[in-house]
């Protein structure tokens, strides 16, 4: 039973859309109808401010380490934190509360890599900053952290369920940056603070 209910909790919590909530706090616009259509942190900044993209980060960041810790509580089995971890990462990308229109899951996926393996997330943030100091690409830093966050958890994290989320996740990831990376390669991807 707990195999089924963590991870469909943890789903429910990550279809909680910060970036839509901080925005209606905020009288905003909807961020899926603005700027890059992304209710993430980026596009709140860009368009909101400095603290409403803080707000969101920081809410997305906590759905991952929230559904994860509450996970582990309950189970210490590799399969059912590795189910619960990318339930609430998938209701992050396809939120039932918001019409299933939701966002690239940077932030969620870390926060459930800070409260798996705090080394895991550690180089995550550090393959992002290090990449984002370098280009000014948010969605550059991205693709590159989901791209390294395979070997990392391999290296860390060596069980067979943690590998196959990660690799999920991933995929995912970079999927939901598919935009971005045409725009990449066209030269026409927005910089951070632009």
């Amino acid at each position: 039973m707990i195999a089924y209910v963590l991870p469909a909790l943890a789903y429910l919590l990550g279809s909680v859309s910060t970036g839509v909530v901080v925005a209606r706090l905020f009288g905003l616009q909807d961020p899926r109808a603005t700027g890059s259509k992304n209710p993430g942190a980026t596009n709140l900044l860009r368009y909101g401010g400095k603290l409403a993209a803080v707000l969101t980060l920081t809410g997305d960041i906590l759905k991952g380490v929230v559904a994860t810790l509450v996970a582990r509580a309950f189970t210490d089995d590799a399969a059912i934190l590795a189910l619960a971890g990318l339930a609430v990462f998938v209701g992050h990308l396809w939120p039932v509360f918001f019409g299933f229109h939701g966002g690239k899951g940077v932030a969620t996926a870390l926060g459930v890599w800070l409260a798996l393996n705090p080394w895991v997330g550690l180089l995550l943030i550090v393959t992002w900053l290090a990449v984002a100091v370098l280009s000014r690409y948010s969605s550059l830093s991205a693709l590159a952290a989901a791209v390294a966050a395979p070997l990392y958890v391999y290296l860390l994290m060596p069980q067979p369920a943690y590998f196959a989320m990660m690799v999920v996740m991933s995929a995912l990831l970079i999927f939901r940056h598919r935009v971005n990376i045409r725009r990449l390669l066209a030269g026409t991807e927005t910089k951070i603070g632009r």
